[in-house]
């Protein structure tokens, strides 16, 4: 399946097919990666599952009987930032925002930028945060922190003596795992430490980006790992950085204990596309140049314009009347994109998590059209494909008739499901997990539906 083949197969026309002959890569080797992506999906992200269902007496269910079998969540973290929750620009821009991240997504990272947390020394606003938290508790949606480290800006009252500093910033990554145990178990707990070195960085954050330099980038990286894991032993700790070879050797490869053993569980990885869609062959390469250290990977920040493409457009910004706005073709070119990278993605066993950056245009990073929805919250395409994906091509809804003792075999997705099956006027339902590890048959108790 030539890509194509692949763009047609998953609904796209023929401007999409002129649009993607401009994306570079080798066609033959990008073409066999998105041949093998859905038989890949197959083997890595479904399982079979035999199911034991028994009735709230204890009896098994009556061969014959329907049962249905319903996805509830994926075991995949399918994930977006959430740092603009009811912080939109009017009460139905909230309710829009709420209702069609919620529809989509199981994993939302929260913004936690120790400049803007605690602008006064010893007293961290988190009152967003908590409203965040409160909110993707009612709705089943798994929450990640972002960063707990980072030198791209810094607080205005940190003290000038660089050891200092790290003691204030060790002390910051203590008390955040430690205060949002149990709400937010996934930590970003450095962030692009590869580069802390850089120009910017000097500006923005020079007490920081010194100390970072005095301690040295590994240390620093591991004392930040140390005590982020004694805060909380059970959380994972994800370090984060531009997808760069130097991002391999300068930290991965450092980030080990005294026995050789990494202080990291998860490696982030960065996406951010405003200059240009990568690829599936160089997507792919990185997923296995990354897989070789033998931890997941996560794909923490991702972004595909929908509109003109480019980093910096500062210069036409200065004409007042300028709006780095979103375009019916940059809205296609931004679908077929997105499709095309959550397959290969998703095959990829290594990979467990895709964050999408901005959910909305409506305060984006860099004011670019970097949304799944529009300034005013309708969806573009791209959220409309990823729908699609998500809860339709990869999702799991099936009905089956029980066999003798109660049992019900079916293939599914990993994730969380409902069984539901009724006797007479009795309307039974259970939830249950089902993943990689799980074992061959799954008790399932059926309680009554009241």
């Amino acid at each position: 399946m030539n890509r194509r083949s692949f763009l047609k197969a998953t609904g796209f026309g023929a401007a999409s097919l002129v649009l993607s002959s401009s994306v570079p890569g080798a066609e033959a080797q990008r073409d066999r990666i998105l041949e093998k992506a859905d038989a890949r999906i197959e083997k890595h992200r479904k399982g079979d599952a035999m199911l034991r269902l028994v009735t709230p007496d204890g009896k098994s269910l009556d061969a014959g009987l329907t049962v249905r079998i319903e996805q509830t969540c994926h075991k995949f973290l399918f994930g977006c930032g959430i740092s603009e929750l009811r912080r939109c620009r009017t009460p139905e821009d909230n309710a829009n925002y709420e209702k069609q991240f919620a529809a989509l997504f199981n994993y939302a990272t929260l913004p936690f930028y120790w400049d803007l947390d605690e602008s006064h020394e010893g007293k961290p606003d988190y009152e967003h945060a908590e409203e965040i938290i409160h909110w993707c508790k009612g709705h089943n949606i798994t929450t990640k922190g972002h960063p707990l480290a980072w030198n791209w800006s810094e607080p205005t009252w940190l003290p000038d003596a660089s050891e200092a500093v790290m003691e204030t910033q060790l002390n910051r990554i203590r008390q955040c795992v430690k205060r949002f145990k149990g709400s937010i178990d996934i930590w970003v707990v450095v962030n692009e430490a590869a580069r802390y070195d850089r120009d910017t960085c000097k500006k923005t954050a020079p007490k920081l980006t010194e100390a970072i330099r005095q301690m040295g980038v590994a240390e620093y990286v591991r004392q930040a790992f140390k005590t982020a894991r004694q805060a909380n032993p059970h959380a994972t700790l994800i370090i984060n950085d531009a997808c760069e070879p130097v991002y391999a050797q300068k930290v991965i490869s450092q980030l080990v204990d005294k026995t050789g053993k990494p202080l990291w569980d998860v490696i982030g990885i960065t996406s951010h596309m405003h200059g240009g869609y990568w690829g599936a062959k160089p997507i792919w390469e990185v997923c296995e140049y990354f897989a070789k250290f033998g931890k997941p990977l996560h794909f923490t920040e991702t972004t595909l314009l929908s509109g003109e493409e480019g980093w910096d457009l500062r210069e036409k910004r200065k004409d007042t009347n300028f709006i780095w706005a979103s375009t019916s073709e940059g809205e296609n070119r931004q679908a077929w994109q997105i499709v095309e990278f959550y397959h290969v993605l998703f095959s990829h066993p290594a990979v467990k998590a895709i964050t999408w950056w901005d959910f909305s245009d409506q305060n984006a990073w860099l004011e670019a059209p970097a949304g799944l929805v529009r300034t005013d919250m309708t969806p573009k395409l791209a959220y409309q494909q990823l729908m699609q994906l998500i809860k339709d091509k990869w999702w799991t809804q099936t009905e089956m008739e029980v066999t003798a003792g109660g049992k019900a075999r079916f293939r599914g997705f990993f994730g969380e499901y409902k069984a539901s099956a009724r006797i007479g006027n009795r309307e039974l339902t259970t939830s249950f997990s089902f993943d990689q590890s799980t074992k061959a048959t799954i008790d399932v108790p059926l309680k009554e539906n009241l």
